[in-house]
């Protein structure tokens, strides 16, 4: 697709599946909604990988790999959906690793705490910190940015590194759209703070997402045939383009509203017009993720 190409509007992945060897899917508001399993979502997968494809899960859950199995497990996810996963937790872990000599001050619910799990970080207050780690806000449901600001002030007093767990603005979780630890690492930006983004739409996770798949598949997999699938403009679609690989954007996600899927079904023209005034445009573009 050229930079000034409309996406197309496919009916599923069926229709594309023939021109990639490796899809790169999200997780968020694709597979799941943070309360239930999308049932056609993992069957488009596992149909997908039995074509002879290999799928990479990229996510941007600030919480390793194997602990977003077991959570998709919970979910009914099925195994046959996927070869491996990728989180941006994976890429905050190597930081962490980077930096284990130094004090951390963690930002973010009790939840997200698996990501230190086998490493000996030292933990401190903003005070006694060296950089610090953000996977989201305390509570989600009630709280905003405006709640952080005392603590990215004293972080910005300090020239702290804030590595961002999480570069999601929002995320859907039932019918609430909820704020991420990408809205907290940007706020700290706008105050001239030094933000280290560990996952989509940033280019590490998308190297290790790549260097995963070929020791699945036994050789390295060309970017002219990896197929990237999210429902976010600003990570999953900007950074496929980013990355110079293919997109396919889920639209009854969460920019379902914007997109006016709220009022009804997916109108392609609605879609056609919303994508033109966006930074980064999709290969091409379906309503959910089915086969």
């Amino acid at each position: 697709m050229t930079a000034l190409s409309r996406p197309i509007h496919v009916e599923g992945l069926q229709s594309l599946a023939e021109s990639y060897d490796l899809v790169l899917c999200d997780v968020w508001g694709v597979l799941h909604n943070g309360v239930k399993a999308y049932e056609a979502a993992s069957d488009a997968l596992t149909r997908f990988r039995a074509k002879g494809g290999r799928v990479v899960l990229v996510s941007n859950a600030p919480r390793p790999g194997a602990s977003v199995g077991t959570q998709l497990d919970g979910f009914g996810v099925p195994r046959s959906a996927y070869d491996a996963i990728v989180t941006s937790g994976d890429l905050t872990r190597l930081a962490i690793e980077e930096r284990i000599r130094q004090i951390v001050h963690h930002i973010g619910p009790p939840r997200d705490m698996p990501i230190y799990d086998g490493l000996d970080a030292r933990f401190g207050s903003i005070e006694e910190a060296d950089y610090v780690v953000c996977s989201g806000f305390d509570n989600d449901e009630t709280e905003t940015v405006e709640d952080y600001r005392a603590r990215l002030a004293a972080m910005r007093r300090r020239n702290l590194l804030m590595v961002c767990a999480n570069p999601d603005l929002i995320v859907e979780r039932g019918h609430m759209i909820l704020p991420c630890a990408g809205t907290i690492g940007l706020a700290y930006e706008e105050m001239g703070g030094e933000v280290l983004y560990a996952g989509k739409p940033h280019g590490p996770v998308y190297d290790r997402a790549l260097a995963v798949a070929a020791g699945v598949a036994g050789q390295p997999i060309p970017k002219g045939r990896v197929l990237a699938v999210g429902d976010a403009i600003r990570t999953d679609i900007a950074g496929a383009a980013g990355y110079g690989i293919d997109s396919l954007m889920i639209a009854r996600g969460i920019h379902a509203e914007e997109l006016g899927l709220h009022k009804g079904d997916l109108v392609s023209d609605n879609v056609q017009d919303w994508v033109d005034r966006q930074p980064a445009r999709p290969t091409a573009f379906t309503e959910v993720l089915s086969w």
